[in-house]
């Protein structure tokens, strides 16, 4: 691994993505009125506009809070829930299909150190219990996430229910507790955040401790 980093390219895409997160991270975010205001600026159209925005951007190193607790403020619970799930679904497949076509192959031959392949076989065999607890603990970065399963061996249909069901409580308690944007935070939210923390720390734990068949792995082909 630090031989790939100690790669120019290599390192200046990791540099990049952690400074993109970063700055967006840290970024103020927009205040509630503003979020209404441009709202009402694109009228009837605003869920669809919504939709492709939320998804096209989380496949970016971006934090996607902001789009979480936007869709709880324009839309209310049903629809604003709706909406933010399935477009932060679709954002980590894009995500996937978009590292998987662009380089991935060439990186993965690159991947040979033993603890490396011991990690890429556990997620072949059993990467939903990883992608899925990693997705309950509101620290790790999506996008990070969605690029470091790409360039593993993890099926496509395991990735995709493990991040649709992994979002599922962060998002319902971002959406219908958070106020993040008025600078509140709700004591409801705070719990949600704490259990699904444990939850995916546990699911963590699990996963480390359980074996895992060292039968060859064949990487699944980009769709």
């Amino acid at each position: 691994m630090l031989s790939l980093l100690r790669q120019p390219r290599n390192l200046a895409l990791l540099i990049g993505c952690a400074l993109l997160f970063a700055l967006a991270a840290f970024a103020p975010h927009p205040a509630p009125q503003q979020i209404r205001q441009w709202a009402d600026s694109v009228g009837p159209l605003l869920p669809l506009v919504f939709f492709a925005v939320h998804t096209l951007v989380c496949i970016a190193p971006f934090p996607r809070t902001i789009f979480t607790l936007s869709a709880g403020l324009l839309f209310g619970s049903a629809e604003g829930l709706t909406l933010a799930i399935t477009a932060t679904t679709l954002s980590a497949v894009l995500a996937l299909w978009l590292v998987r076509a662009l380089d991935h192959e060439r990186v993965r031959a690159r991947l040979t150190h033993p603890t490396v392949q011991a990690v890429d076989t556990r997620l072949a065999r059993r990467g939903w219990l990883a992608i899925g607890s990693l997705r309950l603990i509101a620290l790790a970065p999506f996008s990070i996430v969605n690029y470091c399963a790409a360039l593993s061996s993890i099926r496509f249909t395991p990735y995709l229910i493990a991040t649709f069901l992994g979002i599922i409580p962060g998002t319902v308690g971002t959406v219908l507790l958070g106020d993040a944007l008025t600078d509140r935070t709700s004591p409801a939210q705070v719990i949600v955040t704490a259990a699904c923390l444990a939850v995916g720390v546990i699911g963590l734990v699990v996963d480390a401790r359980m074996a895992v068949s060292k039968l060859a792995v064949q990487p699944e082909p980009v769709a």
